[in-house]
């Protein structure tokens, strides 16, 4: 592994902002802060006072490999994340096959092993009859189990409540849900086909997938968590009703029941549907302005502990289909920091608030082994940053094999120079090097 020194940059790390230099050595952070200037390097990097951030570490993308690689790749769309600043990620099973068995599981380990750029785990998925295989799930090597509440792409969907509570009463192992209530969704749907047929305006996606359908089936996961005493983690919280069902009081480090934000729902609102049409069309549905400010606003006081993607590209042409066959999801990676950023700009959250949610609070509440942090010690994963260098979202320069972004025309402030991965500069300036690939995550927990 070379040895690198990133000079005079200014490293947001831990609630604070200082001047000075990092060293990586064998794959560590060596040191942080202060001159370095003695440490013998092989690459030197003069960061100049761009600022230096612990890796993002994404707790939700889908990949799509295996079986749906006409949409997107493991090495794709770790390209993609890297470039976005994003040196860990952790993807969803709603594969083909779907990632439902421990074999199977493995299998996508071996995948990314070979050709993911970024460190990496996959959920096991949770079915209706797969509570003894979740049993046996290793808690040190797989990041969580997904459940599916509501049906989205691959329909995993878990609708027998006996099943649910038994995931609940004996997973050993973070919950990760996906809580939208399909009988309302359903309910929803068909009165809306009655009216349009298949050509439903897609403005009426959160009239479908509505607040009642996103409240029902968090409270739902909540209560059944605290009565068994689970760890449950409820992926992007869409409604400001939503924030009040997890505790801001607690420490995240003794927390039980934890929440996430997607960028998408603290960008766009239900008025972007008219331009951007399929284009921002997710499950859960992007709604009201209202309930985006009261997402951003549970981020800050701390109801909501992590920001993610859910990146879940489709291509432009399944994009370009009718509302009842058009998928829900896009891709995300690549812009999720630089959007943030824009929001720093914009003076609507800190640099060190998007650290604390992007990659500190992602490493306590998965419990991540030495990762997500500046420290002396853990994994060398970082992104610097240039908060002063303009660029266009265009089709030539997204890097997803979708070819498209929700944000194209848009034109941010930050720009992403260099991300280093497990020690190693993946990233430097628009080239990428990828003569090593990103490491499995491991967990230290006391589920």
């Amino acid at each position: 592994m070379k040895r690198i020194l990133i000079r005079d940059a200014n490293i947001v790390n831990e609630g604070k902002i200082m001047r000075g230099d990092t060293y990586i050595k064998e794959g560590l952070i060596f040191a942080v802060g202060g001159d370095l200037s003695g440490h013998e390097a092989d690459i030197e990097i003069n960061a100049g006072g761009k600022y230096l951030l612990p890796g993002l570490i994404d707790d939700q993308v889908h990949f799509r490999e295996p079986g749906l690689t006409h949409k997107a790749e493991i090495y794709t769309e770790s390209k993609a994340a890297v470039a976005g600043g994003i040196t860990s990620y952790m993807e969803m099973p709603n594969t083909d096959p779907q990632t439902t068995d421990l074999e199977l599981l493995e299998n996508k380990y071996d995948l990314a092993a070979g050709k993911s750029l970024a460190n990496y785990s996959f959920y096991l998925g949770a079915t209706n009859d797969n509570i003894e295989t979740i049993k046996q799930v290793n808690p040190e090597t797989v990041c969580g189990v997904k459940v599916f509440q509501g049906s989205s792409t691959g329909n995993m969907l878990v609708d027998n409540p006996e099943s649910l509570e038994k995931i609940f009463r004996y997973c050993p192992i973070l919950i990760a849900t996906h809580s939208e209530n399909d009988d309302i969704i359903k309910a929803n749907l068909e009165k809306y086909k009655k009216e349009y047929g298949d050509n439903i305006p897609t403005r009426f996606h959160p009239k479908i997938r509505t607040e009642a359908a996103c409240f029902d089936a968090s409270k739902t996961v909540v209560d059944m968590a605290r009565m068994y005493g689970s760890k449950l983690h409820v992926l992007h919280i869409s409604t400001a009703k939503e924030v009040r069902l997890f505790d801001h009081r607690l420490p995240l480090e003794e927390k039980r029941i934890t929440a996430e934000a997607c960028v998408h729902h603290l960008w766009f609102a239900e008025e972007d549907y008219e331009e951007k049409g399929n284009f921002i069309k997710w499950n859960p549905a992007i709604k009201t302005a209202k309930d985006r400010e009261g997402i951003l606003k549970g981020l800050l006081d701390g109801h909501i502990d992590v920001i993610a993607t859910d990146h879940a590209p489709h291509t432009l042409e399944e994009k370009s289909h009718p509302y009842t066959s058009a998928p829900s999801g896009g891709p995300l990676v690549q812009h999720c920091l630089p959007a943030l950023l824009e929001m720093y700009h914009e003076n609507k959250i800190s640099l060190e608030e998007i650290v604390q949610k992007t990659s500190h609070n992602v490493s306590v509440l998965f419990e991540i082994e030495k990762r997500g942090y500046l420290r002396p010690g853990y994994k060398a994963d970082m992104v610097l940053v240039d908060l002063n260098d303009p660029w266009e979202v265009k089709r030539e320069n997204i890097l997803s094999k979708c070819g498209w972004s929700p944000f194209e025309g848009q034109t941010f402030r930050s720009k992403i120079t260099h991300t280093i991965v497990s020690g190693h500069l993946a990233y430097d300036n628009g080239t990428f090097n990828e003569s090593k690939q990103g490491e499995r995550l491991k967990f230290s927990r006391n589920i």
